[in-house]
């Protein structure tokens, strides 16, 4: 550079260094601002020091350093030193929120650099109009840089520069373009030592995932840019914007609001960058309208509005008025204005060119439908549709939504369906990438609402068969094929075991009394670790493209056995009754009704599993009266006497169904949904027949059935019998792959906070969900006579997440397990009765029919009977 000696040369080196080893220049810096460096020495080191609490600190100590360094740049009379400090200067104070200044402090710079100084200003100047959403000034500027960069071989420039094109191309769509500018950049970074901007690189190949669809990859690529950054010491708030997108995108709101909101505490703790400030509450207001909190929603995103108005950041600001109209929405505040709002963030952001354009106009086309405008809507959803056939999955999927609800303000009851069933076609391709159950099931929330038309539609012109369809088109999805194996990954396995260890500390530090803050935290950690690493798994599965048969389910039904499927439309239960070869379909309650009666049940059986309570049993009995009127309505009259199938949404899956009048004397099982009583039907056992019979430890009873079944089940072929300390994990997980009957007396443990880190209890600690999805094949019959063990979490569409639910898919035809906490004691001579049934041959259902007619009449064996239930098909 003009005006600075050969001798600088190892103090500008400090200038790259930034990026490379953070805290080594930082303290080199300081340290020659000690020693009274020449003023161009102390120039570096003043834009070296203001470079890192730019982008890792203060942001009020960056611009205080900054312009001390353009001050002594501007007295040694060096203009490309001016010129590289007013660049540094200019994004300091437009991350500040101080946009007129900034971009006057670029316009000197741009006028006082000359060749590579002036090309690496352009390219700072380019990632500030980035900031600001003006992409076509952006990429100007970065296109001028990047042609003088490579011409002077400046590796480490060219590489930041192709690196903000991509940025810049993945804002406006273009990933194809965005591609090959990050590979292009990556291969140039591994030829320096620049360790911050590798895990930046590694940080924008996730977001090129992400724009891309693939969610696990997005979810891997960004938590190793995390652990990059934490080994370097460099916070990047950026980090957690893209993580809470790609959660959210996940159908992990909940988690986004706390990711964004933690890094908003951070940043206001150091006084960090407002652009990001504004950005993190943009993310944070998208995050809680997802989880259902609007009113959390508008405060953040009224907030990002005034910030990013402020800082003159328009397409930033536009984006935030789309998330706040949305907000008002769901709170209830549709309104004349809120369409003419929305239609006017619509042509805005078409007009920018951005991908989120057709959400602003399915938007304004909706709440216009509300308002019975449907000329309007017509024009808004026209515009929306158009993306229907283009873009990553979730965009397309926007567009048929739009079509949809086109198709149904015009009375179009087959357009309706089309457009329904294309749009659940691309959100199952969509799934299908995901190898984690978790992702599976959360996914479906985004297509709730194309179920929901569907369903109506069919009603309205199908009649019950087509009904029957679509009720199954979006209901357990995620158990339609098993979730993809994890790898034989020797951290996530080391992750498990350490895990298990911690879990069984904390436990008996428990019991015994003692505070255990340390281990819990460590247990939170590692969980945090195993789901993580679960998440990335990517699905390998394309689907079958199998869809319901309504013929092929009345065959297997016959004469004899009616499933009943309860389909939820406008909040009503529908009974769809299914056997001797018809559909038929009955109107019975209110869900919401229905759900508050299922808790009150759960709330008495809870009290009738301890002696005393037995005043109690009128009052549960009559609620379980109460529950059939609001579940089946008239259909009871029409159920016969043989078997039945009860196929519930998730949100009833609290129910106690063998509590039902209709349903206490009769052989009956629970299903998901009719496909999986299909699948679980069409199961066939395997070989061998062998039996494993697990005891797990602290039962008040000792498994006391355990010894006596092993003991009736003695023969030529003995079970395997794990008890004490053989009942450990790996032994148990190894023994009951492939087995055919699986017996496990273990306490068990529903997190409904993490469903798959329910839990049963072995020896050497918790056997969660996560283990059992590593199992080959899953038991083909598994009885588990612990609590709690068919508690589910309700989550996307109609999804379950639990226990039972993981073993379905893997090879499991049958399940006993229970809804609530049971008397330990009363559930021996139960178990002891259901294998009585199994030994005779008969089904699961059939023999845990038979087992509760012979327990005692007493209220507790009474309540441990029905807590009990039968899913699947064996």
């Amino acid at each position: 550079m003009p005006g600075v000696t050969a001798g600088s040369d190892s103090v500008l080196e400090l200038l790259p260094m930034v990026f490379a080893a953070p805290g080594e220049a930082l303290a080199r810096a300081r340290t020659l601002l000690d020693d009274d460096a020449p003023p161009l020495h102390a120039c570096v080191a003043h834009q070296v020091i203001g470079i890192w609490q730019r982008d890792f600190g203060d942001l009020r100590l960056a611009l205080t350093h900054l312009r001390r360094a353009r001050d002594l740049a501007a007295r040694a009379d060096s203009a490309d030193r001016e010129a590289d400090v007013l660049g540094t200067l200019g994004v300091a104070l437009v991350h500040a929120g101080r946009t007129r200044q900034g971009l006057a402090a670029f316009e000197r710079g741009v006028a006082r650099g000359t060749g590579l100084t002036r090309a690496r200003v352009l390219y700072r100047r380019a990632y500030v109009w980035w900031v600001l959403g003006r992409h076509p000034e952006a990429l100007d500027d970065v296109r001028r840089a990047i042609s003088v960069l490579r011409q002077a071989g400046d590796v480490i420039w060219t590489a930041r520069a192709l690196t903000l094109r991509a940025t810049v191309h993945l804002a406006l769509g273009a990933v194809e373009r965005a591609d090959a500018d990050f590979s292009a950049a990556e291969a140039l970074w591994d030829t320096t030592g620049q360790e911050h901007d590798k895990a930046d690189a590694v940080e924008s190949r996730g977001l090129a995932a992400f724009r891309s669809g693939d969610v696990p990859v997005a979810l891997r690529l960004l938590d190793e840019a995390e652990e990059r950054y934490a080994k370097l010491g460099t916070p990047t708030f950026m980090l957690s914007i893209r993580r809470a997108e790609v959660l959210m995108a996940a159908g992990l709101a909940p988690e986004a609001l706390t990711e964004a909101d933690a890094a908003i505490g951070v940043l206001d703790g150091i006084g960090g960058q407002s652009t990001r400030k504004a950005e993190l509450l943009l993310v944070a207001a998208r995050a809680a309208r997802l989880a259902g909190d609007p009113h959390t929603a508008i405060a953040r995103a009224a907030l990002a509005v005034r910030l990013f108005a402020g800082q003159r950041r328009t397409w930033w600001e536009t984006h935030a008025r789309l998330v706040l109209i949305e907000a008002r929405l769901a709170a209830g505040r549709g309104s004349g204005r809120l369409v003419a709002d929305a239609a006017a963030v619509a042509d805005r952001l078409a007009g920018f060119g951005a991908p989120t354009a057709p959400e602003a106009s399915l938007l304004a086309g909706r709440i216009a439908l509300g308002l019975g405008w449907t000329a309007d809507a017509e024009r808004h959803l026209a515009v929306a549709a158009r993306s229907r056939h283009r873009g990553p999955p979730l965009a397309r999927l926007t567009g048929w939504a739009a079509q949809a609800l086109r198709a149904r303000a015009a009375g179009s009851g087959r357009g309706v369906l089309e457009a329904c069933r294309r749009g659940l076609d691309v959100l199952d391709d969509h799934r299908m990438t995901l190898g984690a159950s978790e992702l599976r099931a959360r996914a479906t929330e985004q297509g709730a609402e194309l179920a929901a038309l569907a369903q109506r539609a069919s009603l309205d012109s199908g009649g019950p068969r087509r009904l029957l369809v679509w009720s199954e088109r979006w209901r357990a999805t995620a158990l339609s094929a098993p979730p993809t194996r994890p790898p034989a990954d020797p951290a996530l396995l080391s992750g498990l075991t350490a895990f298990r260890e911690i879990a069984a500390r904390a436990e008996a530090a428990r019991m015994d009394g003692h505070p255990v803050p340390a281990l819990e935290r460590e247990q939170r950690r590692l969980e945090r670790e195993i789901r993580s690493r679960t998440l990335h798994i990517r699905g390998e599965s394309p689907g079958d493209g199998h869809r319901f048969d309504p013929g092929r389910l009345l065959e297997r039904l016959g004469d004899d056995v009616l499933l009943v499927e309860l389909a939820v439309l406008d909040g009503r239960v529908h009974v769809l009754l299914c056997g001797q070869g018809r559909v038929r379909r009955f109107e019975a309650g209110l869900l919401a009704q229905a759900e508050r009666e299922a808790e009150h049940v759960q709330a008495g059986l809870r009290r009738l599993a301890h002696p005393g309570a037995e005043a109690r049993l009128p009052l549960v009995e009559a609620a379980g009266r109460r529950l059939e009127e609001l579940l089946l309505g008239p259909a009871v009259a029409h159920l016969g006497g043989g078997p039945v199938v009860v196929v519930p949404p998730g949100r009833l899956h609290r129910v106690p169904w063998a509590l039902l009048p209709s349903l206490r004397e009769r052989v009956l099982s629970v299903s998901p949904s009719a496909s999986s009583w299909l699948r679980a039907r069409e199961t066939e056992p395997p070989p061998g027949g062998r039996q494993v019979l697990v005891r797990g430890p602290g039962l008040a009873t000792g498994g006391a059935e355990v010894p006596e079944l092993a003991a009736r089940y003695g023969g030529p072929a003995l079970p395997v019998v794990l008890e004490e300390d053989d009942a450990r994990a790996a032994r148990v997980l190894a023994e009951l792959d492939g087995a055919a009957l699986a017996h496990i007396a273990a306490h068990g443990t529903f997190r409904a906070d993490s469903p798959l880190f329910s839990a049963l209890r072995m020896a050497d600690g918790p056997l969660i969900v996560h283990d059992f999805e590593r199992l080959d094949r899953s038991p083909y019959r598994i009885i588990l006579s612990c609590c709690d063990t068919a508690r589910f979490a309700s989550v996307g569409a109609d999804e379950l997440l639990g226990l039972v639910t993981a073993l379905l898919p893997l090879g499991t035809a049958g399940v006993v397990a229970c809804s609530a906490p049971v008397n330990d004691a009363a559930v021996v001579p139960l178990m002891l009765a259901l294998h009585k049934g199994l030994s005779a041959g008969l089904s699961l259902a059939e023999a845990l029919r038979d087992a509760r007619t012979a327990l005692p009449g007493d209220a507790v064996h009474q309540a441990t009977g029905w807590a009990f239930c039968a899913f699947g098909a064996a």
